[in-house]
């Protein structure tokens, strides 16, 4: 039986801006009665040019913003923040990770610090149970033991996006955004972030939401598509059918107008460096 974890019904989210001395007050409408199911273990990307709302829509979804209207259900329950109080339980479900790892960490924070302080916040763990916890995660993603106490300045932005992966996943979340979460790596970088992202849905049955505007990274990791235009949806479904026949004229001209870099070349290439003898 197909799981919906999160699911958004009508989704609506309006700006009220003042006018100022001589202007007039005017409503923006960012998000306009968007539906959306997530299914466990499955990605669905949100794709769209800058100010078409798909991270307006990405904060509703990770419960920083409530929606003006509309229904926002996860694990089949309503979830309201203007209305209801956040449970420890509910901020757990959900985590983000975003574009800028370096920005969203705390540079004045050892990693260690970072990964444990969610455990110290939202949950009973012991000192020692989150020390442990937290250098478990640190292997998941890829580093070492002796980065626990660094700082994240000397990290690079691989590295960093690592950490703040590393981050999100400390509370077991059942959902996680994923907003533009490798547009400010290099390409070599954003093929190994990816495949993280895959191993990690992979080992614990996560569900992403991933947000961005690079469809070659879209291509690569998403199962389903929707696009986004002026906070409308204009079109969604798997993603070879969308990428195959595109049917909405926005969608055929945001492909045609987005230069495309093959991510599976480039892991590819990478496969093919590693396996080279020293």
């Amino acid at each position: 039986m197909t799981e919906i974890v999160i699911e958004g019904r009508a989704i609506t989210r309006d700006y009220h801006m003042g006018g100022g001395l001589f202007g007039k007050a005017r409503t923006v409408h960012a998000v306009r009665g968007v539906d959306f199911a997530v299914e466990r273990g499955k990605t669905l990307a949100i794709v769209g040019e800058s100010g078409c709302g798909k991270s307006t829509l990405a904060r509703i979804i990770t419960l920083i913003d409530p929606a003006t209207s509309g229904q926002l259900l996860i694990e089949g329950k309503p979830v309201d923040i203007a209305r209801q109080k956040m449970t420890k339980a509910l901020r757990s479900t959900v985590q983000i990770v975003f574009q800028n790892p370096y920005g969203s960490l705390n540079p004045r924070q050892k990693v260690g610090d970072v990964l444990m302080e969610p455990l110290l916040l939202n949950t009973d763990a012991s000192a020692s149970e989150r020390r442990d916890r937290a250098m478990a995660m640190l292997t998941k993603v890829g580093l070492l033991p002796e980065h626990f106490n660094r700082y994240p300045h000397m990290f690079s932005g691989g590295q960093r996006q690592r950490i703040a992966i590393a981050r999100a996943l400390m509370l077991n979340p059942k959902l996680l955004v994923l907003d533009e979460p490798v547009s400010a790596l290099d390409l070599s970088v954003q093929a190994q972030v990816l495949n993280l992202l895959a191993d990690l849905q992979d080992e614990f049955d996560l569900t992403y939401v991933f947000i961005s505007h690079d469809l070659s990274v879209v291509r690569y990791i998403a199962d389903d598509v929707m696009v986004m235009f002026k906070g409308e949806v204009v079109e969604r479904g798997s993603r070879d059918a969308v990428f195959s026949a595109p049917q909405h004229p926005y969608t055929r001209t945001l492909f045609a107008a987005t230069p495309v870099t093959d991510v599976a070349a480039i892991r590819a290439r990478l496969a093919r460096k590693a396996a080279q003898p020293a």
